[in-house]
């Protein structure tokens, strides 16, 4: 397989002039010995040129697991390394508002209480948010309310196990 994309990789930068991106999501759950095969495609010409880029995305934990020995040579290929920290309580409230405002919402959805209740529970991690605000409405769907409140919150986030 990698045999396949270092030739795709070639032709795209060397006949078409194109830099390929590419893009691995959840990589903490990758297997090592696909760690360890992701070195190969830097093994070729990267001394004189930089045919494509590689984004490696995932949880803190693949922070960690770069650090063991048998990855080190991946970790020593990587030139830039960034981790996003989970949003503030003020950022998570801006957030939602950001959000609800681009859905059209007329009204303040969520409530001072029910923001505040999403902080803590999702610890201001954009993901979780996203999961718990989409159960969080539509249990106020459910009920017809016209806001989500701290309870709805709780329940929602009882159910999502968090």
């Amino acid at each position: 397989m990698f045999r396949q994309i270092q030739q795709a990789i070639t032709t795209l930068y060397q006949d078409r002039k194109i830099t390929p991106v590419l893009i691995l999501d959840e990589m903490q759950m990758a297997r090592d010995q696909f760690l360890s095969d992701l070195n190969l495609l830097f093994n070729f010409q990267m001394d004189s040129s930089n045919p494509f880029v590689l984004l490696l995305c995932g949880l803190p934990y693949l922070r960690d697991r770069l650090t063991l020995n048998h990855n080190r040579p991946l970790a020593q290929r990587l030139l830039v390394s960034h981790h996003v920290e989970p949003l503030s309580k003020e950022e998570v409230k801006g957030y939602i508002t950001h959000h609800m405002n681009a859905a059209g919402a007329k009204h303040p959805i969520f409530t001072d209480s029910a923001m505040e209740a999403i902080a803590a529970a999702t610890q201001g991690y954009p993901r979780l948010i996203n999961k718990l605000g989409t159960h969080a409405l539509l249990h106020g769907y459910l009920r017809k309310a016209e806001q989500i409140d701290a309870d709805m919150i709780r329940i929602a986030a009882q159910e999502n196990g968090m």
